[in-house]
């Protein structure tokens, strides 16, 4: 087992934990919020909401953090917003209750992100591509257990979804329970105060060159970098409405799409430490390289067409791309920035990342909508292609 501190060990538990209540209600909350009376465009308008929320939340708390010089409470609270909010979505059924709670669930992940990623980092050392990897690689452990135990429980009770709910709160207050051990030490630097909501985007000014001259190709990407939804949508369509003969077994078309989405997240978990140790050898940024030039390989899959077999191939790939990038992206941050600032760099970057997101899942299905199902994903892989080329073009790294 890796040899890392207790603290990171904790962290990397209570996101599995995490990540497990959240996934066993992912793909069962749209099913449930048109249960009980809402529109797809009005799912889409909550979703959008809390999600917008979230992103805008990374920044504050991470600056917050650095300023108190403290992430322990940062991290307490907002993994206990997400552990209460779990189950009152199957008490609520009122749309403007719904919205709370949901929003509730998101502030929560966007006050315990960026101070959480700055202690990993600070615990890391010199191992961070490493300590971030084995964190993903725990976190999305949980992502993928989570909607596995959902699928078994709709089995013998379908459309329970309130139980579900319910159910879900275990695994986060277990987590919450986990954090409680924990202990700080006192900062030895903080962070200058800065007044305003907004306050972290003035660290813009301050950042490293290295940090300017890539943060806007990572955003350029995740602006085209749409909702997985899609990607579901698109297997939904390649799959059909028959089922599919395994083994000399039927199985449903709605589970095999879930079993590759859960199989996405398997690949994921296990590649993510390994491509961590990986990096800390050729460097974060060329492995988020390479991760961004598979990413355009499984876009361009999806775009092209995709059949039952290369739908699972797709998917394994993109478990492997997502392992190369989203916690080599932290790592790769925390290494261009001093201690002091870790918690602003990281906040600022996924700030924006996630209304990148957000922009790019109403992009895709405008394309999708009014062009072909297949533009989107040419035009993601297009993009990925053109960064991937601009991260070689910006030469060695003088840091990693």
């Amino acid at each position: 087992m890796p040899s890392f501190t207790r603290i990171i060990w904790v962290l990397a538990w209570v996101s599995l934990l995490t990540d497990m209540a959240s996934e066993m209600l992912y793909p069962v909350i749209p099913l449930y919020l048109q249960q009980i009376g809402m529109t797809v465009a009005g799912i889409g308008w909550l979703e959008g909401t809390v999600q917008f929320l979230a992103g805008v939340s990374k920044g504050y708390f991470g600056k917050k953090s650095d300023e108190l010089g403290r992430r322990l409470p940062f991290i307490q609270w907002g993994y206990t917003l997400s552990a209460l909010s779990k189950p009152l979505l199957g008490w609520l059924t009122h749309p403007l209750w719904i919205l709370g709670v949901r929003g509730i669930d998101r502030l929560g992940k966007g006050m315990r992100t960026a101070p959480r990623d700055a202690w990993l980092a600070q615990e890391a050392g010199t191992r961070k591509a490493t300590v971030f990897g084995f964190h993903r690689s725990m976190d999305t452990w949980g992502a993928a257990i989570g909607p596995l135990l959902a699928l078994l429980y709709l089995l013998y009770r379908p459309s329970d979804y309130a139980t579900l709910f319910l159910l879900a709160f275990v695994p986060g207050f277990f987590s919450v329970v986990l954090l409680l051990t924990l202990r700080e030490k006192p900062a030895l630097e903080k962070s200058a105060p800065r007044t305003g909501f907004f306050g972290y985007l003035h660290y813009w000014k301050e950042a490293p060159e290295v940090f300017r001259k890539m943060i806007p190709a990572l955003l350029l990407f995740a602006l085209f970098n749409s909702s997985d939804i899609f990607l579901l949508l698109m297997a939904r369509e390649a799959v059909g409405d028959t089922s599919v003969l395994l083994w000399n077994r039927s199985i449903p078309a709605d589970a095999w799409i879930i079993g590759a989405y859960i199989l996405y997240n398997a690949v994921y978990a296990l590649t993510a430490y390994s491509l961590g140790r990986w990096a800390e050898r050729i460097g974060t940024r060329t492995m988020i390289t390479g991760g961004f030039i598979l990413f355009a390989i499984v876009y361009a899959g999806f775009g092209s067409g995709v059949n039952k077999q290369t739908l699972v191939l797709l998917f394994c790939l993109y478990g492997v791309y997502a392992a190369a990038t989203e916690g080599m992206i932290k790592a790769w941050i925390s290494e261009q920035v001093p201690p002091e600032k870790t918690g602003t760099a990281i906040g600022f970057y996924t700030s924006l990342e996630s209304i990148s997101i957000w922009l790019a899942s109403g992009i895709a299905g405008m394309l999708w909508t009014f062009g072909n199902a297949s533009l989107p994903f040419y035009l993601s892989a297009g993009v990925a292609t053109l960064v991937a080329a601009y991260l070689i073009l910006l030469g060695k790294p003088k840091s990693q």
